[in-house]
């Protein structure tokens, strides 16, 4: 399976605008022979928890829609970070659009305290199946809970992507924690966006660890750009 991690600048608010901005993230992985394309949190809207009620989607948007035929037309999995409105509330959710299928919710379940003003905790989906490899899923501060991840464990799966925002200062303890994970014998894979984000700097550093927590490459703090991790061979490519 080829898996692409989008390291992306959204533009805080403008939907439209990061719309067409992962669009083109999609075609370039679509290029480059990429299964699968996984984005940051909340990567459709920016990281801005105070905003979110303003910009929460439905299913039923005609962005989700659009994202839905790109899937289909390209025959990529396509996972994109956006506030979502549910019956509870407003969750923090990664929509997951799978050719021909309807679209899955992942939602965050463990919310940073800094969050729960404007969100609620979503539900947790057990590992989804790309090309034979079931693919674990975490939202940002999901990474350092460790009772998520000893939940996802009997589910066996063979790669665990997190999703995040990240500011500088949160770089080095989700490194750690990913290297120490991919001991277990799974890759461990980090996406990130970089720019303004909820009144501070995303830091990038989108990477991905073999099966013996070794760092196999990522990318820098400050411009966009496309990890794509082969697990068949364990090639990277940009």
């Amino acid at each position: 399976m080829k898996l692409a991690l989008a390291q992306t600048k959204p533009a805080t608010g403008q939907i439209p605008a990061n719309l067409v901005a992962h669009t083109h993230f999609i075609l370039r992985a679509v290029a480059q022979g990429a299964d699968a394309i996984i984005f940051p949190e909340l990567s459709l809207t920016g990281y801005e928890p105070t905003l979110a009620t303003s910009l929460a989607l439905e299913l039923t948007d005609a962005c989700v829609k659009e994202l839905q035929e790109l899937c289909n037309h390209h025959a990529i999995t396509i996972a994109v970070g956006a506030p979502l409105k549910t019956q509870a509330g407003i969750i923090i959710s990664l929509l997951i659009f799978q050719p021909g299928q309807s679209v899955l919710v992942y939602g965050k379940q463990y919310l940073h305290p800094d969050e729960e003003p404007w969100f609620v905790p979503g539900t947790n989906l057990s590992p989804i199946l790309i090309r034979g490899c079931r693919v674990g899923l975490a939202i940002c501060y999901e990474l350092s809970v460790e009772e998520h991840f000893n939940r996802m464990v009997p589910s066996k799966p063979d790669v665990y992507v997190a999703t995040v925002a990240k500011f500088r200062n949160g770089i080095a303890p989700s490194y750690n924690r990913l290297a120490i994970l991919a001991r277990s014998g799974i890759y461990t894979l980090f996406v990130n966006a970089v720019g303004v984000a909820d009144n501070g700097v995303c830091a990038g550093g989108s990477a991905v660890w073999n099966r013996e927590g070794k760092l196999l490459a990522s990318l820098d703090d400050t411009h966009e750009g496309l990890l794509i991790f082969d697990t068949d061979t364990e090639s990277i490519t940009k």
